[in-house]
């Protein structure tokens, strides 16, 4: 089965920035949505920000303005961008794909990678 692998998390002082990439194991067909989520100690995981088959990026008002969501259509990829990074921006980050319905399955999730913003 295919698996989604993350990479680029870590420590970073405030105001920092960082890049996390996720790729799958295998080429993913019809992935019709890419998305980054987050979770941090205590709280339920939430969305950060999402990109569409065509391109089209939506961001949570917490990040808006400071990360940006791309994708990469030749290593079937989806990458965030993390800007003046904040420590509430400390969180596992998950990398979710999701093809249309008639795929079984057709929801994957990354392992997760830690992001830790602290001076």
């Amino acid at each position: 089965q295919v698996q989604l692998v993350e990479s680029g998390g870590g420590l970073v002082q405030p105001g920092g920035s960082l890049t996390l990439s996720c790729v799958p194991t295998e080429t993913m067909l019809e992935v019709k949505l890419m998305g980054w989520y987050r979770q941090a100690p205590g709280k339920q995981r939430e969305l950060v920000a999402t990109i569409t088959a065509r391109g089209t990026a939506t961001y949570a008002d917490s990040v808006q303005g400071r990360f940006a969501i791309s994708k990469d259509n030749m290593r079937n990829a989806v990458n965030l961008q993390m800007s003046n990074l904040e420590p509430e921006d400390t969180a596992v980050y998950y990398c979710n794909y999701k093809q249309p319905s008639y795929y079984s399955p057709n929801d994957y999730w990354g392992q997760g990678t830690q992001v830790t913003v602290s001076s």
